[in-house]
């Protein structure tokens, strides 16, 4: 079914429940009247009505004060939730009787009311868009109100059923892409910033570059999460190689030494921060691979030039670490927060780097570096630490100027994915594990 006609089949529902409401006007901006006014929507039973009422909900709580709408999340947080009685009965009845029966009543009775109440709201014209900045504003709130967690895994479960894959669309960007949607790629890039529009097209218009996004029926002109590529000769080790270098536009026909044979995914980016912990990016990549190699059979092989965003917290925290403090103590004194690594950091850095790839973990025994998780969590290969692969102020500040490749060997994922999630195994090439040899050297 066409978009824009589902769309316009909806809005004439809403339009004609509206006239069946006592009242056209949207419910007082405040909480409590918010509360009242999804109280009838989960009770009322007309489709109409019902959708022309969740759009009066949507429209009454954009037009609240942000103090409003926090409230809101506390009323959702308590008026919202399964009722204790029918839930403590349908437990027992449960443990009397574990039946087929008592289990899809329990479940039914342990079904949060605001998770009906969230699906009656994404019914309303615009719904899902309204909802994710509902979590938005919901997400900002968790850290001085951990109890809204509730809400959150509520909305947050509702969300990724939404937008699971089956619904995602893939679409090239491109030039000819509506300036709409460009001007929201030029927002969101969140790695490696685009300065304006000429900066962009040297993104997308030459032969060489390519750009793909996840797209999603119900929010048909907001990307939701896209990747840049470059085409090259070989690995690149800096990001000014693919940034900084025009290529041409078509390539004269006795050039076939010059066709590439590399993709290089160099920087993801996710744009709708109401879908933070929707894993996008590993289906996407995976995709991009897929379609990159039916249009070009010559790419052999598919890595990454990524950011390392921990790097440099993690050298500042080593302090009087008895094995690397010494070490990293002598490196941050040579470091330079404004300017490029001096030859003689190169080997320091990169033994250094090794130590924190395969050795640092969090909590959970997973590297500490973000993308890290990322990348070898989809599959992918530790395959090259890069000395001063991003020498811009980010760069600096943020990995001592260090990149990393990452390498997607088609016929490996899924035995890196599985050793990595169910053992924590940092698959990593030879020279990045020699490195760590020379890390372990340090240490004695």
């Amino acid at each position: 079914m066409n978009i824009s006609f589902f769309q316009e089949l909806l809005q004439s529902i809403t339009e004609r429940g509206r006239q069946l409401l006592e009242s056209r006007e949207p419910a007082p901006g405040n909480a409590q009247a918010l509360a009242q006014a999804c109280h009838k929507l989960i009770s009322s039973h007309g489709e109409a009505s019902g959708v022309a009422l969740a759009q009066q909900v949507l429209c009454a709580y954009r037009d609240c004060p942000q103090d409003q709408q926090k409230a809101f999340f506390d009323t959702l947080l308590k008026d919202f939730a399964p009722p204790h009685d029918a839930l403590a009965q349908a437990c027992q009845r449960y443990l009397d009787e574990p039946s087929s029966a008592n289990t899809t009543a329990l479940f039914e009775a342990s079904e949060p009311p605001r998770q009906e109440l969230f699906r009656r709201l994404n019914q309303a014209p615009g719904g899902t868009a309204e909802l994710i900045a509902m979590r938005r504003l919901l997400l900002q709130e968790l850290k001085a109100n951990p109890e809204l967690a509730a809400v959150d895994h509520d909305l947050q479960h509702l969300l990724a059923s939404w937008f699971n894959r089956g619904f995602l669309v893939l679409r090239r960007i491109d030039w000819s892409t509506p300036a709409s949607i460009l001007e929201k790629i030029i927002r969101y890039e969140a790695v490696h910033a685009i300065k304006d529009w000429d900066d962009l097209r040297s993104r997308l218009q030459p032969s060489d570059r390519r750009c793909f996004a996840f797209f999603h029926p119900a929010l048909a002109d907001e990307p939701l999460i896209f990747v840049e590529v470059a085409l090259t000769r070989a690995m690149p080790g800096a990001i000014a190689e693919i940034l900084e270098t025009k290529s041409p536009e078509g390539k004269p026909a006795d050039a076939s030494a010059d066709e590439p044979d590399t993709a290089v995914f160099y920087s993801i980016s996710n744009c709708q921060d109401g879908l933070r912990g929707i894993s996008f990016g590993n289906f996407l990549i995976k995709q991009v691979v897929e379609e990159l190699a039916r249009e070009i059979p010559g790419l052999r092989q598919f890595v990454t030039l990524s950011p390392v965003p921990g790097f440099r917290r993690w050298l500042d925290s080593l302090g009087e670490d008895p094995q690397l403090g010494a070490t990293a103590a002598e490196l941050l004194k040579a470091l330079k927060p404004d300017a490029a690594p001096p030859p003689r950091t190169e080997q320091p850095m990169l033994a250094l780097a090794a130590e924190y790839f395969l050795h640092a973990r969090n909590g959970a025994g997973f590297p500490l570096d973000p993308v890290a998780r990322f990348h070898l969590g989809n599959g992918a290969r530790l395959e090259r630490l890069n000395w001063r692969g991003d020498l811009s102020a980010s760069g600096l500040r943020q990995a001592a100027g260090l990149m990393v490749n990452y390498r997607y060997e088609l016929r490996q994922i899924e035995k890196n994915h599985e050793a990595y999630a169910n053992q924590g195994v940092v698959t990593a090439s030879p020279e990045v594990r020699k490195l760590a040899t020379l890390s372990a050297k340090t240490k004695r």
